[in-house]
């Protein structure tokens, strides 16, 4: 078992939603690029407080299927129903739901011009009209719990990547949100920094937050996870518990897949 696997052995166990409905629910989603068919007929219901990690070969769609959740992109055909709310056109619809649900990218996307702490305080006050003092507080205790609190006044530029990655992650959380979307959280970082940013999501994971990862960091997956979803050419073509997914894949894509990227 990996180092991250070790460090978080206890957090695969799943919380139960209160009231019995999903935080997520996909059906029928396609999604065109042109004539590219990015997404093909995808069906995916996840349960508050649950872990998916997502993974599968560049191209898949993976980033693209998360992308799509908070409307980041737009789909064409199915249905997007995220907390009750179907994301259709409707922006305020559209903007209630980016409110709830959390955004963290491969490369940062923070403010390269405004301190840590005004990173983290920005969308409070806009969005959610927050007083000044206010945001800082929030911000100050999302920073101190990624372990970044001493970082507040310097600028992303003065920071290692991984410290960046923390400070997306803390201005996510500023916003409260019930559900966090990871995209690639930790492909642009150097190895050393890798563990930083996971232990940071194991932490997530622990307190029972409901999260989307596309990673190929698989120990990780096989900590953390309640489900892991292998994609392929714009479809989901398998889904399972870590345990199963990883000793016994079913779909010879997955076989091919996990034996590139796993040590046998």
């Amino acid at each position: 078992m990996s180092a991250v696997a070790q460090s978080a052995a206890t957090a695969a166990t799943p919380a139960a939603a209160a009231d019995g409905k999903p935080a997520i629910r996909i059906a029928g989603l396609n999604k065109w690029y042109g004539e590219f068919h990015v997404l093909k007929n995808i069906d995916l219901t996840v349960a508050r407080g649950e872990k998916i990690v997502i993974c599968g070969p560049s191209g898949s769609g993976k980033s693209t299927l998360i992308r799509c959740i908070n409307r980041l992109e737009q789909h064409q055909k199915g249905s997007i129903v995220v907390n009750g709310i179907e994301l259709t056109d409707d922006i305020k619809n559209i903007d209630t739901i980016r409110s709830d649900v959390g955004m963290v990218f491969q490369h940062f996307n923070l403010f390269p011009h405004l301190s840590v702490l005004d990173n983290c305080t920005l969308a409070p006050m806009w969005v959610k009209k927050q007083s000044k003092a206010q945001a800082e507080a929030t911000a100050m205790k999302y920073l101190e719990r990624v372990r970044i609190k001493e970082q507040a006044p310097k600028y992303p530029g003065q920071l290692s990547g991984g410290q960046q990655q923390r400070v997306a992650i803390a201005r996510a959380l500023c916003m409260n949100p019930s559900i966090m979307l990871f995209d690639e959280p930790t492909s642009a970082l150097d190895p050393e920094m890798v563990k930083e940013v996971l232990d940071t999501m194991i932490d997530l994971a622990r307190e029972g937050m409901t999260m989307l990862c596309v990673t190929h960091e698989m120990g990780f997956a096989r900590a953390v996870a309640d489900r892991v979803i292998f994609m392929d050419r714009g479809e989901i073509v398998e889904q399972n518990t870590p345990d199963a997914f990883f000793s016994n894949p079913q779909n010879e894509r997955s076989k091919q897949f996990l034996s590139q990227i796993l040590d046998r």
